[in-house]
C-alpha cells in the first residue's frame, strides 16, 4: 500500500490538464503525480519541465529520448523506472528487438554510432556520474549539437530523479515486483512492463552489466547529487 495515498481525481481540480497530458502521453496517470498533486505547485513545475524535455521543442526524436531513460533505469537497477520506460517505449515506436538488445548497444548491428555514444553516456551517468569520461564526452559531441546534448543529458536527470518517488510506498502484495518476476535489464519488454498500470514500485537490485560495459554502482543518493556537478559542467568544458 502507499505510504501516502494518491488523491482521487476528483479532488485535483484545477490539473485536469496536466494529467490528461500524462495520460496521453504514457495511457496511465503515475500515482507520483497524483501523490505530488497535493502541492499542486511542484506538480506544475515538474509538468513543466517534462513539456520541455519530451514537448515539440525537444531536439532530439521521442525514440532516442526513450532509449536513453530506458538505460539510464537499467544502469541504475531500477524496476520503479524499468516498467515505466518499457510501457512508453510501445508508444513512441521502439522496435521490440531494439529494445530487447539495449544492454548490448556497444555490440548489436542495431545501434548507429550515435545512438552508442548517448546509451554510454546515460549508462555511465545512471551509475557512477563520474564515470562518464572526456573520451565518452567527445564522442557525444562528434554526434550531437550542444543543444541536442542538453537535451540528452536532461532526460537522464530527470530519469534518475524518479526513484527519489520510489520511498513514498510501501510494497504492494497485489502487484508482482521486479525482483519477483526476475525482472532485469535483459528482461523482455513485456516481463518489464509487468502489471504496470498498477504501478509496481519495488526496485531490483544492480542487473549486471554485459562484459562490453561494466561499471561499478554507487549509492543512489551519491548518483543523484553528483550527477548534477559532474555531467552538466562538462557541457561547456573546453
Amino acid at each position: 500500500m502507499p505510504r501516502l495515498a494518491p488523491l482521487p481525481r476528483e479532488a485535483t481540480a484545477g490539473l485536469n490538464e496536466i494529467l490528461r497530458a500524462s495520460e496521453g502521453r504514457m495511457g496511465f496517470v503515475p500515482n507520483s503525480q497524483l501523490i505530488m498533486a497535493r502541492r499542486p505547485e511542484i506538480l506544475r513545475a515538474f509538468a513543466q519541465l517534462g513539456q520541455a524535455i519530451n514537448g515539440p521543442s525537444s531536439t532530439i526524436d521521442s525514440q532516442l529520448r526513450n532509449m536513453v531513460s530506458q538505460m539510464a533505469s537499467r544502469a541504475a537497477g531500477c524496476g520503479y523506472c524499468m516498467a515505466h520506460t518499457a510501457h512508453t517505449a510501445e508508444r513512441v515506436g521502439v522496435p521490440t528487438e531494439k529494445e530487447n538488445a539495449l544492454w548490448e548497444y556497444e555490440t548489436s548491428p542495431l545501434f548507429s554510432p550515435a545512438e552508442r555514444a548517448a546509451l554510454r553516456v546515460a549508462q555511465g551517468a545512471a551509475q557512477v556520474p563520474n564515470a562518464v569520461t572526456d573520451t565518452d564526452f567527445a564522442e557525444l559531441k562528434n554526434h550531437y549539437s550542444e543543444a541536442q546534448i542538453v537535451d540528452i543529458v536532461a532526460v537522464i536527470a530527470t530519469t534518475r530523479w524518479r526513484p527519489s518517488w520510489k520511498p513514498r510506498r510501501s510494497k504492494p502484495a497485489s502487484v508482482t515486483s521486479p525482483n519477483a518476476a526476475g525482472l532485469s535489464a535483459s528482461t523482455p519488454r513485456e516481463q518489464r512492463r509487468g502489471r504496470h498500470a498498477a504501478e509496481s514500485a519495488s526496485s531490483t537490485g544492480h542487473p549486471g552489466a554485459s562484459p562490453a560495459s561494466q561499471r561499478s554502482t554507487a549509492s543512489a543518493s551519491t548518483r543523484s547529487i553528483a550527477l548534477r556537478s559532474a555531467i552538466f559542467p562538462r557541457i561547456s568544458a573546453r
